[in-house]
């Protein structure tokens, strides 16, 4: 077998080329092969024998198969060969030959086999597309990093129902991720802490068990994903647990004036209360991964353990307390993942963390030093992901520019350093205004860039993601979001963690001159941003997309681009105001923006219930309700 393919790939390259991205084969290929080799000239699969072709391979995809057949297609019938060959060097690793009426798939695992069964199928999609004939090939294909994740936000308001999470893992296993986290501040039901969840329609065990026996069958691991030290404010505004608090009165952050964010490490009870979480939560999973979190722990050091920081450094009082917390996931079973962001403050300590621990260095900026910020962990000598984002949360409509550099970074940076994974983020801060569908453009290029990073694949995103995500042969469904993610450039102000759309809501009784972004808010700009949002909306009206969610993606998407051109009128009225301030708007033209606002609660609640459960709708209407309030007045 050996030495047939030895001649097959000679012949090959006495006659072949080379394709990319913008050819007629490749561009229909979701991810780019690490090569791809093509005989001119020659007919491997021709257009009659399609129909059955493509009927078998989506077959044998749900069964995850190998083994021989003889398909018997209305044309020649087809010898097909499906090989695990465990031996394989490189992750997920794949061949892929194809000749005349012959395919011969040669892959190291399950998930291999899976991923070049999707390459076959998107082949064919060439030839019924094109009506033309598949020539002779070899692909030689394998992913870059290991672990390919998203992390998906389930604690600030929306937690999907459990509909849209098996219709995401679908989707996720269709875009090679093998890692799929909820990140979790209270959004678990657990016994007793019912005070804690109670409004938030959390996951149970029984949901997350079901989930994670369905990620299992798609290839997908589930990471539980609990914060276990900062970001504890949905346990902590409850008095109950308010000794656990490191402020438990306002402290002087580098955020500003904050309380009741953080646990107490020196409190015992702090580390008794994770204790009893993991070990309610944990066994739910059957990954051997746990994220704990421990990110942006901003008010350590300034409460309860003041003192402590004093004298030994608040860098090795938050280590002291992580490595408390890895040991008891140790005790379950797990190995621990932690956000990476507050050891990189104290490099010096980077040598002290347990070697099992995975530390996941995220940054989400375009200009984000992933470069700098992987080396002290490769010269640790742990393992650590990369981890960019999708820029969809406090957008609106999303930052794609933003997004797609930041991707691309994380891409090429963490190849160079050798990561286990590239995680991709995804949050929803300050309400989660924007629809799920606003992160599918960035999400899919991510996914293709962990898989392997192409310069040619955003030149071909259009067209991807209206052939396989959208389904959407007009294309303007695909148009129309990536018009809309980067309408927020035309505004002209500095970039931030926030577009102008958001910050005009979210900000709505703040000075403008007093930050970094809206004091640069100018008339021409927002006007400008109206323009593209409305060209957006006009390329939307003329999409048909026919995927399985595509009525509620015309939807979402109309109430978010409508959200974000409130956001531009009420920006137009405060640089007409007084002082720029929304309570000098005049009383008229309050009273339109009110009834513009209150069209748009009542969508965005409707909306709402169609992807996720009712719990954190009431929280995300409230912030929307306080503006309303405001512009009454």
């Amino acid at each position: 077998m050996k030495f047939k393919l030895i001649i097959f790939i000679i012949a090959l390259l006495s006659t072949s080329n080379h394709l990319y991205a913008n050819d007629s084969i490749s561009k229909y290929l979701l991810f780019k092969p690490q090569t791809i080799t093509i005989q001119k000239g020659s007919t491997a699969i021709s257009q009659r024998q399609i129909g059955d072709l493509q009927d078998f391979i989506n077959s044998s995809i749900q069964e995850s198969s190998a083994g021989n057949w003889k398909l018997k297609t209305s044309a020649e019938t087809i010898d097909i060969f499906f090989e695990i060959n465990a031996e394989m060097l490189h992750y997920d690793a794949y061949t892929l030959e194809i000749s005349k009426s012959k395919i011969h798939l040669n892959a190291k695992n399950l998930n291999a086999l899976r991923y070049g069964k999707q390459s076959l199928l998107q082949l064919l999609e060439f030839v019924r597309i094109e009506d033309k004939p598949l020539p002779n090939m070899i692909i030689e294909d394998w992913a870059n990093f290991q672990k390919r994740g998203y992390m998906l936000d389930i604690s600030r308001d929306k937690v999907p129902t459990m509909n849209s999470l098996y219709f995401l893992i679908d989707q996720l296993a269709d875009w090679r991720i093998n890692e799929l986290q909820f990140y979790t501040e209270h959004t678990f039901a657990y016994r007793n802490h019912q005070k804690v969840w109670e409004n938030a329609s959390p996951l149970t065990a029984l949901e997350i068990q079901a989930l994670d026996a369905y990620c299992l069958k798609k290839g997908i691991d589930l990471v539980p994903n609990q914060n276990s030290f900062g970001h504890m404010e949905n346990w902590l505004k409850h008095d109950e647990y308010l000794d656990l608090s490191e402020c438990e009165t306002d402290c002087k952050t580098i955020w500003g004036s904050r309380k009741r964010t953080a646990l107490a490490p020196t409190n015992p009870k702090s580390l008794e209360l994770m204790q009893e979480l993991y070990t309610e939560l944990l066994p739910n999973f059957s990954s051997k991964y746990a994220n704990i979190g421990g990110d942006e722990t901003v008010e350590l050091g300034l409460g309860k353990s003041k003192s402590l920081s004093e004298q030994i450094g608040k860098g090795q009082v938050y280590l002291d307390f992580l490595k408390k917390l890895n040991e008891e996931i140790i005790k379950n079973g797990k190995h621990t993942q932690f956000w990476g962001d507050i050891v990189l403050n104290h490099p010096e300590l980077i040598k002290d963390i347990p070697k099992n621990m995975t530390a996941l260095v995220w940054g989400y900026d375009a200009t984000y030093p992933f470069d700098k910020n992987l080396a002290p962990f490769q010269e640790a000598n742990l393992d650590f992901y990369v981890c960019p984002g999708t820029s969809s949360w406090r957008s609106e409509i999303g930052r794609n520019h933003n997004a797609f550099i930041n991707l691309k970074n994380a891409a090429i940076e963490g190849k160079k350093y050798r990561p286990k994974g590239y995680l991709i983020t995804d949050w929803g801060d300050y309400g989660h205004f924007q629809p799920k569908s606003v992160s599918y453009a960035t999400l899919v290029l991510g996914a293709s860039y962990a898989w392997n990073y192409s310069e040619k694949t955003l030149d071909n995103l259009e067209f991807l993601l209206n052939h396989y995500v959208f389904k959407d042969k007009t294309g303007y469904t695909a148009k129309a979001l990536l018009t809309l993610g980067n309408a927020y450039l035309k505004a002209g102000i500095p970039e931030g963690n926030a577009n102008v759309f958001h910050l005009m809501i979210r900000r709505y009784a703040w000075t403008m001159d007093g930050h970094y972004q809206t004091k640069h808010l100018n008339e021409n700009g927002l006007l400008a941003a109206k323009l593209e949002i409305e060209k957006g909306l006009e390329e939307l009206q003329k999409a048909e997309p026919t995927s399985k969610d595509a009525k509620i993606i015309l939807k979402e998407v109309k109430q978010a681009s409508h959200l974000a051109l409130f956001g531009i009128h009420l920006g137009l009225e405060r640089l007409k105001a007084k002082d720029m301030k929304t309570e000098n708007i005049p009383k008229k033209t309050k009273q339109k923006l009110v009834l513009e606002l209150e069209g748009l609660i009542e969508h965005h609640t409707d909306i709402w219930v169609v992807r996720n459960r009712e719990g954190g709708l009431s929280d995300s209407v409230s912030k929307l309700e306080d503006l309303l309030n405001y512009l009454k007045k």
